[in-house]
């Protein structure tokens, strides 16, 4: 698996030294010149990363940027209450499977 980098821009060019020793952004945008930029968000776990992101800056814009609670068991409570809000705020958003054969 490759290292995690931010995604080279759309008009990204080799290195000069990417014959002899290319790095790991040349590695991703010839991989990206070869498989899709896609792909490559796949192989590297790029979608994971951003998701994550995307859910901290949920948290932060709603419940806080850090906890108040002073002991790790009442910390532990607090974040258990947080996402609880969260998963009750995003639910009615998400889209519910249901198998109709």
């Amino acid at each position: 698996m490759m290292e995690v980098t931010f995604p080279p821009p759309r008009n990204a060019t080799l290195s000069p030294n990417a014959i002899e020793n290319p790095t790991a952004r040349d590695c991703h945008i010839a991989e990206i010149a070869t498989r899709g930029r896609m792909a490559r968000q796949k192989a590297t776990g790029y979608n994971q990363r951003s998701r994550g992101e995307t859910l901290m800056g949920r948290w932060k814009a709603v419940i806080g940027p850090k906890l108040k609670a002073r002991n790790f068991e009442n910390q532990k409570t607090e974040a258990k209450i947080g996402f609880r809000v969260l998963n009750r705020m995003t639910g009615p958003g998400r889209p519910r499977f249901e198998r109709t054969a």
